[in-house]
């Protein structure tokens, strides 16, 4: 029996590698390290099905490296050691050879299993790569996370997925047989959810219920699939789109179908960290400063859920998605910190206005570091107006207070204090 299409169709070198150009193109960083033999600890951060596991094995192979690999699903601390014992049995790491220890769904390890890989990556008795679909911030202890580099792996694009199903037509011996041809690529692509293992499958399927020498068309995906219902799976499409639904029910403020999406995750066992989070952020990009409660109510909720976890936390994250729903709305701080980071991109390292930098030495005060600075507190209202922006840059305006009653207040603080923003 062979094996899936997906696995047949792992690429061998960087070259058949589809995705990732920033990482693993021509001029891609890890690209250059890895064609250099260097294996530093790594975590991918990505969606599934984007090149996770299928990278940390041609690394391996790349660097000559024996590789290991764990399942954080079926895996504990045992044998964890088990794998660290082999390592350092076989003297590989003092060779320069050292192994691989590649650990899939990292974020499912608890932290006394993230605690036992500690030592041996100090002691560079092997080289870890841990893949996980969570942000690694919350989901990886500090210790580790401090010893690794992190990447983050984007979602497949629609010309990465397309690519993709041209190499299987024109490379899998199998479907090559089959003599297909794809005339509507839509629907390959859209039940996929932008996972490639996912859209391999789905042609293989597919092609496996069809004649040699048909026409592959949406109709007849679509026919094919439409009976096939996909379950709440925690790491696969329906996470990404039921999240995606949630928290765009919060954010058009209906409080119905954002307590229904949050029943659907609930009812599919997600872990209510990962909800708690997504709330959190979200009562800052798209509640701000609209109501500044939404955040502390979000951050409390997120302290409250992690103490007590399911099923009472059900009640605390409804509570929370519901005043989050009904909340006044703004994007302002979101938008004003992108505008402002563009700036920063585009214009570079700007020089600090000398009446406005630190000056803790006789020297820097007498370069003129602190000359001419304002002490706001001495003047009237605690405002004086002074220029605190690069002079390159002096009148530009990344805030733009939301249409909202706390807002609207301080757009007519700003149009009084500051008439060169035009507020």
């Amino acid at each position: 029996m062979q094996a899936p299409l997906a696995e047949r169709m792992r690429p061998k070198n960087f070259d058949e590698f589809i995705g990732q150009e920033d990482l693993l193109g021509k001029e891609g960083s890890l690209r250059k390290l890895l064609e250099k033999k260097i294996v530093p600890s790594m975590i991918f951060w990505g969606p599934p099905g984007v090149g996770k596991t299928t990278l940390a094995g041609l690394i391996a192979s790349i660097a000559d490296r024996p590789f290991f690999t764990l399942s954080a699903i079926n895996s504990g601390v045992k044998d964890v050691r088990e794998v660290i014992q082999k390592a350092e049995s076989r003297g590989l790491f003092a060779t320069g050879n050292t192994p691989i220890l590649f650990i899939d769904e990292i974020h499912r390890f608890s932290k006394s299993q993230q605690d036992s890989l500690l030592g041996a990556v100090e002691k560079g008795v092997v080289s870890l790569i841990g893949a996980t679909t969570e942000n690694p911030s919350f989901e990886v202890i500090s210790a580790l996370l401090s010893r690794s580099q992190v990447y983050v792996l984007k979602a497949l694009e629609k010309a990465d997925l397309e690519k993709m199903l041209t190499r299987a037509l024109n490379e899998d011996k199998w479907v090559k047989d089959k003599k297909l041809k794809i005339e509507e690529n839509e629907a390959l692509i859209r039940y996929s959810g932008g996972d490639a293992r996912k859209l391999l499958n789905t042609l293989e399927l597919v092609a496996g219920n069809i004649d040699d020498g048909e026409t592959i068309t949406n109709n007849m995906v679509e026919g094919l699939l439409k009976n096939r219902p996909a379950h709440y799976d925690k790491n696969g499409e329906q996470h990404y789109d039921i999240i995606s639904a949630f928290i765009k029910s919060i954010r058009g403020s209906d409080p119905n179908a954002a307590v229904y999406w949050l029943a659907r995750m609930i009812e599919g066992g997600e872990d209510p960290g990962f909800i708690a989070r997504r709330l959190l952020i979200l009562a800052s990009e798209d509640i701000g400063n609209a109501n500044p409660n939404a955040l502390l109510l979000a951050n409390n909720s997120y302290d409250a859920v992690k103490k007590i976890g399911w099923p009472e936390s059900r009640i605390i994250l409804s509570q929370c998605v519901i005043y989050l729903a009904t909340s006044e709305k703004s994007n302002a701080s979101y938008e004003a910190i992108n505008k402002a980071q563009m700036e920063v991109r585009k214009s570079g390292d700007l020089s600090v206005p000398l009446p406005i930098r630190n000056a803790p030495t006789k020297l820097m005060k007498d370069l003129g570091y602190g000359d001419d600075y304002k002490y706001a507190h001495a003047y009237k209202s605690n405002f004086v107006d002074q220029e605190f922006l690069p002079k390159e840059i002096v009148g530009e305006k990344y805030y733009e207070p939301g249409e909202n009653d706390k807002e609207k207040r301080a757009r007519q603080l700003l149009r009084l204090r500051w008439p060169k923003y035009g507020y």
